[in-house]
């Protein structure tokens, strides 16, 4: 159609035979038009001509999704299928997780990467109000289901073979507690929290270390327990020939995965961190976050309790293993952890090829609770500062019995002295840990609190009766040392414990106590381990002068 805005009739108004008027009487005539005026209707003619485009132009235009209805929108920009279809359409490939936001925290009100789970195919949808007539068969043919794209094809190519690498070696000579199997996968993997089962696309079976089934099972908890490990969930590899034999994805992750339990001793503070976040941070801490966890045998309030230690090492809401129903695709993931001696790490081409160090947990822990005490008080630094001392008190067993006396002692010495048991609230605990400059307490899981200490501040174990060096050195001195922490350790004898009421002199507790640690564990627990002390002051005293002396150091 034609516009009179811009078109220039070829005569001027007037008659067919009227005299055309020359140049410049011309030129004298459009000056007395004033400029104003003729911007005003230029602008008038330009709306008029676009109203007029605006209200053909849906008639005779193509259908594109980009100006589809906001219903229609909505439901491809949700990856769901819409609500009027027409022809079947091949089914989409989850996209990709995005990780460009790194330092997404797990309570954002909106995750780019939550997909739904896999359903009917997304069909194209014909302009709401288009007559049937008027749909083109260029646009019909255009429904039919197509090839992958390129993105999807370079997608799968760049995948890589299939990999399986088990280290089932938990074999220590000088720890008697055998370690777990651990299996890193790389591949095509698909996991399937629903079947307890981590698909590996393998069609050339490079990948190797499956049963004759084509399956490797393991249960994932971070410690080799005969007596736990038949609750812990068992989760199965299983090797397949083809992509098409293997569940489709419902979410495609960038970032590598960790399957593991929570199962086990855990919600003793001591093997919370032993058995679950330790190894966790030996498995995934150098992922700097880019990982995604998911849990088994999930406890939610373990879950909330050890939060900012998870966050800090996932970007990632967990997923709960034991609930989800869709299938995570990975390129890469670990079923498993792995470990080493308690809290006690040492470099290992295979577990600890990085040469963590229980230093490196340290700085994590304090970095998670936003502990920002590096250092323990300088004595004379300021006048008539005292150093903090934190006394951690039991009320099962191994109970300081004159805790009041010891608490008297270490003030008259200098000392300002807190005396505290630990609890649920881990961030309020491990805040008033990160306060002290010396931290005392008998052998027991408490004494695992010295991982929010500042570096070079005094730990001072009190060691219960009955051969108990092993475990002392292995389980809180050496780790201590590790930290970087100054330690001390007093040795009760047998007059300090409360073991010489219950059992007679010629008693093995008294006679062989070495003896009773060969027993087993739960000889063990059922006798020195269910003592209580009360330390002799004078023997005491100069191990707290020795505390005052470490921090002088």
């Amino acid at each position: 159609m034609s516009s009179t805005v811009y078109s220039r009739p070829s005569k001027l108004p007037g008659g067919a035979g009227e005299r055309r008027l020359p140049p410049r009487l011309m030129r004298s005539f459009t000056g007395k038009i004033e400029p104003k005026k003729l911007g005003l209707g230029l602008l008038a003619g330009g709306c008029l001509a676009l109203l007029t485009y605006v209200s053909l132009a849906k008639l005779f235009a193509i259908y594109s999704p980009v100006f589809a209805s906001t219903a229609n929108t909505s439901g491809l920009l949700q990856n769901a299928p819409p609500g009027s279809s027409s022809a079947p359409q091949k089914e989409a490939v989850p996209p990709l997780e995005d990780t460009t936001f790194a330092g997404r925290k797990n309570d954002d009100p909106a995750d780019p990467v939550d997909f739904p789970e896999e359903g009917p195919a997304v069909a194209v949808t014909e302009e709401p109000g288009l007559p049937e007539a008027l749909v083109s068969k260029k646009e019909k043919e255009a429904a039919l289901p197509s090839e992958p794209n390129p993105s999807e094809k370079d997608q799968d190519k760049s995948i890589g073979d299939a990999k399986m690498a088990c280290d089932e070696n938990g074999v220590d000579e000088g720890f008697p507690y055998a370690r777990p199997a651990v299996c890193e996968l790389s591949g095509d993997i698909r996991v399937s929290p629903k079947q307890k089962t981590m698909y590996l696309v393998n069609p050339s079976g490079a990948a190797a270390g499956f049963d004759e089934k084509g399956e490797k099972k393991l249960r994932p908890y971070a410690r080799n327990d005969d007596f736990l490990l038949p609750a812990v969930v068992e989760v199965t590899v299983k090797s397949l020939p083809s992509a098409e034999a293997a569940p489709q994805c419902t979410k495609r992750h960038r970032v590598p995965a960790v399957v593991f339990s929570v199962a086990g001793y855990t919600d003793n503070f001591f093997h919370d961190n032993t058995d679950v976040m330790i190894p966790l941070f030996l498995t995934a801490g150098h992922l700097k976050g880019e990982v995604q966890l998911l849990i088994t045998n999930y406890k939610p309030w373990w879950v909330q309790k050890y939060t900012p230690l998870l966050s800090k090492l996932s970007n990632y809401p967990v997923i709960n293993f034991d609930e989800d129903a869709g299938v995570h695709c990975f390129t890469q993931g670990f079923l498993g952890m792995y470990r080493d001696r308690d809290l006690i790490l040492s470099q290992h081409p295979t577990r600890n090829p990085r040469n963590v160090t229980m230093l490196d947990y340290n700085r994590f822990v304090r970095a998670a609770y936003g502990l920002r005490r590096e250092q323990p008080a300088v004595l004379g630094e300021e006048p008539g500062m005292r150093p903090q001392m934190l006394i951690i008190s039991r009320s099962g067993t191994r109970k300081l019995l004159n805790l009041d006396e010891v608490a008297a002692a270490a003030t008259a010495l200098g000392f300002n002295v807190t005396v505290a048991e630990a609890g649920a609230d881990v961030p309020a605990f491990a805040a008033l840990v990160n306060s002290a400059d010396v931290l005392l307490a008998v052998h027991g899981a408490g004494l695992t609190n010295q991982i929010f200490l500042p570096t070079n501040a005094v730990v001072l174990q009190i060691v219960p009766w009955g051969n108990m060096n092993w475990q002392a050195t292995n389980f809180f001195g050496q780790p201590a040392r590790d930290m970087q922490l100054r330690y001390l350790e007093y040795f009760v004898d047998e007059e300090e414990t409360s073991l010489k009421d219950k059992y007679p002199k010629d008693h093995v507790v008294f006679k062989d106590p070495k003896a009773l640690h060969t027993q087993g564990w739960q000889v063990l627990a059922e006798t020195i381990m269910k003592q209580d002390v009360q330390v002799n002051l004078t023997r005491f005293q100069p191990f707290l002068l020795q505390a005052i002396d470490k921090l002088q150091e």
